[in-house]
C-alpha cells in the first residue's frame, strides 16, 4: 500500500460519490482535493467552524453544517461564485441532509420543531411540523423519488411518505411503536423497517400504503434492539440486540433463518479462523552495523518500536477478553454495536460491545462463523470494500488491518499518525484514514481473488 502524506483536519472529512475528490474542514475552511493528486482544487470559507460535510449525489454541491452559528453553507465545485446560506432564525439548525435529486436541503430545527425543504433551484420551502428525531427518523427510496419521514404528535409515531418531486405528503399512518428510533426503506423500496427504543424489543415492517407486513419481537423483559441493517442485495435483515445476539431475518416470509451468538468462550468444533493480533520483537542484524555521516545526521531508517504487529492463528478453545458492563450506569456497553454487510451479502461482522476487542466475522450463504479477529485495542471502525470481499478496520494504532477470505494482514502506517477511523472511496481504490487532527490517503492494491495472503504484515 503507498501513503500520501498527512494533512491537518478539525472536523469531518469524506469522499465525494464519483470518487474523484476529497471534502475536508479545516477550521472555518473547506478544503476539496483530487483524490489521485490530491492537488486543491477549491477552498471555500465558511463564517463559523465547520461541524458537519455532505456532499449531493451528483458530487456537484456540497454543504457545511456551521451548527454553532446555527446556520448551513453550501458550496458548488463548478461554480465558486455561487454561493447559498440556510438560516432559521431562533429556531436554529440541528441537523442538515441532502436529498436525492442533490437540489434540495432538508434541515431539522431545535428540539425536532419543524423539518424544512429548501430548494436551490428557487426560493421555495415546504415545513413538515414535528419531526421524531433530527439526524435520523428521514429515509429515501432508492430511486429517489418518494421519502419516509417519522413525526411525533399526542405522544403518538407516525410515518408521513413526501414525493420528492413538489415534496407533498402522499400519506400518513401511525405505527405500533412506543418511542420510534429509527427507520429504512427496503433495498427494493417495497417496504418500510422501523424498530422502537431499546427499551422495547419491537421490530416493524410496513408497506407503503400503511398496513404492517410483518412485527419482530425475540423476547421481553429486557433490553432490546440495538442495531439494524438491510443487505445489499435486500434478501435479509439483521438485527442486533443487546441479548448480544444477531438474527438474520427472511425478507419474503420475515422469519429468523439464523441467531447467530458471541460468546466469551469459542470451543470446537469450530471451522472458522481466530486471529490474534500479537507483538513480536524484531530480531536485527548487528554485524554489519558502522558509524556514518547519515547516522549522525539521523538520516538512518530504523524502526520507531522494537517490535512489528502481526496476526497469529490460534487453536480453539480460546477465551477473548471481555468487559462486565457495570449494572449502575445507562447506555450499558453490551450488545451488537457494529453491524456491517459486506457488498456482495456474504459475509457480515459484528462487534459486541462487551468484547470491544474482538470482530466476528460470520458467513451468511452458509450459515457459519467465518473468521474471529482479536484486537490488543478497542476496534474504532471497520468497513467492507464497496467492489470486493475485504475488510478493513482500525484501533487507534498505528496499524491497518485488513481481512479477506484468504487470510488477515496487518499494515503499518509509515507516518506519525494513529488511525481513529476511516472510510472508502466508492470504486475502493482508495481509504481515507482519520487521526485526531490530521488525515491521510493509502491507495489500496486491487483484490485478486487468486491472491493469498499471510498473517504477517
Amino acid at each position: 500500500m503507498e501513503f500520501t502524506d498527512s494533512y491537518k483536519q478539525t472536523g469531518p472529512c469524506c469522499f465525494s460519490p464519483n470518487a474523484r475528490f476529497i471534502a475536508v474542514a479545516v477550521d472555518y475552511r473547506l478544503v476539496i482535493r483530487e483524490t489521485l493528486s490530491f492537488k486543491v482544487v477549491q477552498l471555500f470559507s465558511c463564517l463559523d467552524k465547520i461541524s458537519y460535510i455532505e456532499w449531493a449525489l451528483d458530487s456537484e454541491y456540497i454543504l457545511c453544517g456551521l451548527y454553532k452559528k446555527p446556520m448551513i453553507q453550501a458550496w458548488s465545485l463548478t461554480q465558486p461564485e455561487w454561493t447559498c446560506k440556510i438560516d432559521e432564525g431562533p429556531a436554529g439548525i440541528a441537523y442538515a441532509r441532502w436529498s436525492p435529486d442533490s437540489r434540495h436541503i432538508l434541515t431539522t430545527s431545535d428540539f425536532q420543531l419543524r423539518l424544512t425543504v429548501w430548494s436551490l433551484l428557487n426560493t421555495a420551502c415546504v415545513h413538515l411540523q414535528w419531526p421524531k428525531h433530527a439526524s435520523k427518523g428521514v429515509s429515501f427510496t432508492r430511486d429517489g423519488k418518494f421519502a419516509a419521514i417519522c413525526t411525533r404528535r399526542d405522544c403518538k409515531d407516525y410515518i408521513n411518505l413526501l414525493s420528492c418531486h413538489n415534496w407533498e405528503i402522499m400519506g400518513n399512518f401511525a405505527v405500533d411503536t412506543v418511542d420510534l428510533t429509527d427507520i429504512e426503506w427496503s433495498p427494493d423500496d417495497s417496504a418500510i423497517v422501523i424498530w422502537d427504543s431499546p427499551l422495547e424489543y419491537k421490530v416493524l415492517t410496513y408497506s407503503p400504503d400503511g398496513r404492517c407486513l410483518f412485527k419482530y419481537q425475540a423476547y421481553e423483559s429486557g433490553l432490546g434492539v440495538k442495531s439494524v441493517s438491510w443487505s445489499p442485495c435486500g434478501q435479509f435483515l439483521a438485527v442486533g440486540s443487546y441479548d448480544q445476539m444477531l438474527r438474520v431475518l427472511n425478507h419474503l416470509t420475515w422469519k429468523t433463518f439464523a441467531e447467530l451468538m458471541h460468546p466469551y468462550t469459542v470451543r470446537g468444533p469450530c471451522y472458522a479462523a481466530v486471529f490474534k493480533e500479537v507483538d513480536e520483537p524484531l530480531q536485527l542484524d548487528m554485524s554489519e552495523l558502522c558509524l556514518s555521516d547519515d547516522f549522525s545526521q539521523g538520516n538512518i531508517d530504523s524502526p520507531e518500536e522494537p517490535f512489528r504487529v502481526r496476526y497469529e492463528v490460534m487453536e480453539v478453545p480460546i477465551n477473548l477478553p471481555f468487559q462486565k458492563p457495570a449494572a449502575e450506569k445507562p447506555n450499558p456497553k453490551q450488545g451488537i454495536g457494529i453491524l456491517s454487510w459486506s457488498n456482495d451479502s456474504q459475509y457480515i461482522c459484528t462487534r459486541n460491545d462487551s468484547m470491544p476487542t474482538v470482530l466476528w466475522i460470520w458467513d451468511i450463504r452458509h450459515l457459519e462463523l467465518a473468521a474471529i479477529l482479536v484486537q490488543k485495542d478497542p476496534i474504532k471502525a471497520a468497513a467492507w470494500d464497496p467492489t470486493c470481499t475485504r475488510l478493513v478496520l482500525c484501533t487507534g494504532s498505528t496499524h491497518l488491518y485488513m481481512w479477506t477470505p484468504s487470510g488477515a494482514y496487518c499494515v503499518h502506517v509509515p507516518l506519525q499518525f494513529t488511525i481513529t477511523d476511516l472510510k472508502w472511496n466508492s470504486d475502493g481504490s482508495c481509504l481515507l484514514l482519520k487521526d485526531k487532527e490530521s488525515f491521510c490517503c493509502a491507495a489500496v492494491p486491487l483484490l485478486l481473488e487468486s491472491s493469498e495472503y499471510s498473517s504477517d504484515e
